[in-house]
C-alpha cells in the first residue's frame, strides 16, 4: 500500500543537492524529477544540480563522481530512475547492480545517496509511484535528501574529506 508523501518543513538551510537522472523512461522520471526540485526550492535549497544519464545503469557512475569531487561535491545526491519489468531478469540485474553500487558510494564517500531507482513490475505501478502528486517519489526523494544532510551535519565524526568505513 502507498503511502502519502506528506509535505514536511526541513529547510535546505542553503546546502547543495545534485540529482542524477536517467533519461530512459523519460515520461516517469521526469516527473519525479520536477517533484524533487520542486520540494527542495520550497526548502530554499542553495543550490541544485541536475545530471542527465542514458539509464539508470549509468547513474551510480555520475553519482560517484560527483560524491568524489573536491570543488563540486553535494550535501547529497539524489538518484532519479525507472526500471520496468521485462520478459527476462535483465531488469533485476540492473535494480540490483544499481543498488549495491548506490550503498557503496555512500558508504565509502560519507555523501547520504537517495536511491530512488524504482525497480517496478509494470506501468499502472510506474504511474502510481511517479506521475501522482499524492505518492510522487521525487518529492520523498528531495525530504530525504533534505532530512540527511540535516542528520550527518548533527554526527561528529562525519567528516566530509574521508570515507565513514
Amino acid at each position: 500500500m502507498l503511502t502519502p508523501v506528506k509535505s514536511r518543513k526541513i529547510r535546505g538551510g542553503g546546502g547543495s543537492v545534485a540529482i542524477v537522472a536517467s533519461r530512459y523512461n523519460a515520461r516517469y522520471v521526469d516527473a519525479m524529477l520536477r517533484a524533487a526540485q520542486a520540494e527542495l526550492k520550497r526548502a530554499r535549497t542553495a543550490k541544485v544540480r541536475v545530471v542527465r544519464v542514458p539509464g539508470a545503469y549509468e547513474i551510480p557512475l555520475v553519482a560517484a563522481a560527483l560524491a568524489r569531487s573536491p570543488s563540486a561535491r553535494p550535501d547529497a545526491i539524489i538518484c532519479l530512475g525507472v526500471i520496468l519489468r521485462g520478459e527476462t531478469v535483465h531488469a533485476a540485474h540492473i535494480g540490483d547492480s544499481v543498488s549495491r553500487a548506490l550503498m557503496g558510494i555512500q558508504l565509502q564517500s560519507g555523501v547520504p545517496v537517495i536511491h530512488e531507482v524504482l525497480l517496478l513490475e509494470n506501468r499502472q505501478q510506474a504511474d502510481a509511484r511517479c506521475l501522482s502528486r499524492k505518492h510522487n517519489r521525487g518529492a520523498e526523494a528531495a525530504q530525504t535528501a533534505l532530512a540527511m544532510v540535516a542528520v550527518m551535519r548533527q554526527v561528529p565524526f562525519a567528516r566530509r574529506d574521508s570515507a565513514l568505513v
